[in-house]
């Protein structure tokens, strides 16, 4: 996964890897507390709520508020998909 965060956000050095990892992890239980329960070998619609959410918190980017509401989308829908939730 963070081969994938690294390729979206153009970085080839392996120095942020520890907050990218930090990230990633962060995105899993924000997914997860809205009831989303991300697959072990997480598929491409989960990705990219991940990268997305990466892009969010990674450094000072100016597109903070177009990132934000797209995951939040990207999570809404995630959390309203079959296959995506346990919600019984």
């Amino acid at each position: 996964m963070i081969d994938d965060v690294k390729l979206a956000l153009r970085i080839t050095t392996d120095e942020f890897n520890d907050e990218l990892d930090m990230l990633i992890q962060a995105a899993k239980v924000d997914l997860g507390i809205a009831g989303v329960i991300v697959p072990s070998s997480v598929d491409d619609i989960c990705k990219l709520a991940i990268i997305t959410f990466c892009k969010m918190h990674f450094g000072q980017t100016d597109a903070y508020d177009r990132l934000k509401k797209s995951y939040d989308e990207q999570k809404a829908q995630l959390s309203m998909a079959t296959g995506y939730t346990n919600w019984g």
